[in-house]
């Protein structure tokens, strides 16, 4: 595909699809070792969805913070076009995500149309799964200040010294509208400094929003990656992340991926480790399922197995299984599209009507026609601005 001036609709939906996916699919295994997880489920590890049925399919805070960052960013740009101004971006991120929170404490959940918009009214958006403690304890600190659209953490005004993994495993959707890979890169790293003040907590960030922007315009995961590592050269206190990544792509070049080649990049608990994991994983989907043979013939197409033998590689380690697994899902579909996810796993997964919605939205918003009025202004329309109104 050729570069294009606006993200691809499907690809959209497949960096939320596959995040969401890689989150569920991650979610039963993580804390426990490699070797726990091969005794409990084969030699190969899991090979799909675990659990009981009341857990099967289930996403975790990653996926819910994720999607709360793709509603806040669509509600962001209705916002700046009715008022002809932006500025508000990370004021209305924050402000959401403390709605998000409030879910966390419990509390009743928020209504529709509160801060979160009809994506609070979800119940599955707000219920307790597995809250990272750094989001936690930094939201806490946000909303003690009763102001929450404004922001208290950044990379200039750090809120904590955390580089956990959760700043960088809902950044994705950062790389929807943005009007560049600079642009991208930016609002990855003040998406994740919101929670995460290490630069190695929201610079990852950075560099998963920027490498998403290129995929979801077409650009190759190559030329993607480069783009962002030449952002996060420029930043300070660049040099563990650029060192986790350059492990990453060192490594992808060895051979075929395997769990143990997956734990030497580490755990995936900090925000580098999970990055580069996640990437390895997708540098070595393509060439880990080889190019069939001419008289060769798989009832499954090899898109789809290349994705889910990427899927399934990210979680089978010893470590954080689902932030892991939710970062290479989210790269797997900016890059592929939608359809390379099983469908089984798909119609399993616990919110994917919620995921169908944000995509669509975020696809229409950033795309070349979003609803507006014929006022000559680019105002939003009446109906669009109910649906995201004014936090």
């Amino acid at each position: 595909m050729q570069d294009t001036m606006h993200p691809h609709p499907d690809r959209i939906l497949g960096c939320l699809l596959g995040g969401a996916i890689g989150d569920a699919l991650g979610a039963p295994i993580e804390r426990l070792s490699w070797n726990d997880i091969r005794r409990r489920y084969g030699d190969e590890g899991i090979r799909g969805y675990v659990g009981g049925a009341d857990t099967r399919g289930k996403i975790t805070a990653g996926t819910q913070l994720t999607l709360f960052t793709a509603h806040a960013l669509v509600q962001s740009s209705v916002r700046a076009r009715a008022r002809g101004i932006g500025g508000a971006t990370l004021g209305i991120l924050q402000a959401t995500y403390l709605t998000w929170l409030r879910g966390q404490a419990g509390g009743m959940a928020p209504q529709p149309f509160s801060l979160g918009g009809w994506l609070a009214g979800e119940p599955a958006m707000t219920a307790r799964r597995k809250p990272p403690r750094s989001c936690l304890s930094a939201l806490e600190k946000a909303a003690e200040r009763h102001s929450p659209g404004d922001p208290l953490g950044t990379p200039e005004r750090p809120i904590n010294d955390s580089k956990g993994c959760g700043g960088v495993v809902r950044t994705a959707p950062c790389g929807f509208g943005a009007a560049s890979a600079e642009a991208a890169f930016d609002l990855g790293c003040r998406t994740a400094a919101l929670t995460h003040g290490h630069p190695s907590g929201h610079l990852p960030g950075g560099v998963l929003a920027a490498t998403v922007w290129g995929l979801v315009h077409g650009r190759s995961l190559t030329a993607a990656l480069e783009e962002a590592c030449e952002q996060l050269r420029g930043r300070d206190g660049h040099e563990e992340t650029a060192s986790a990544i350059e492990a990453a792509v060192e490594l992808a070049d060895r051979g075929p991926s395997t769990p143990e080649r997956v734990e030497s990049l580490g755990g995936g608990w900090t925000g580098e480790q999970a990055l580069a994991t996640a990437l390895y994983v997708v540098l070595r989907a393509e060439e880990d399922i080889p190019e069939p043979g001419e008289q060769e013939w798989h009832p499954v197409p090899r898109p789809v197995r290349v994705a889910s033998h990427a899927l399934l590689r990210s979680v089978n380690h010893s470590g954080d299984s689902d932030s892991v697994g939710a970062i290479t899902g989210n790269l797997l579909g900016a890059r592929y599209g939608s359809q390379v996810f099983p469908g089984h796993w798909q119609v399993c997964l616990e919110v994917r009507d919620t995921v169908l919605r944000v995509a669509a939205d975020c696809a229409v918003e950033f795309g070349m026609s979003p609803p507006t009025q014929p006022d000559g202004y680019g105002t939003p329309t009446r109906e669009w601005m109910f649906r995201y109104p004014e936090a």
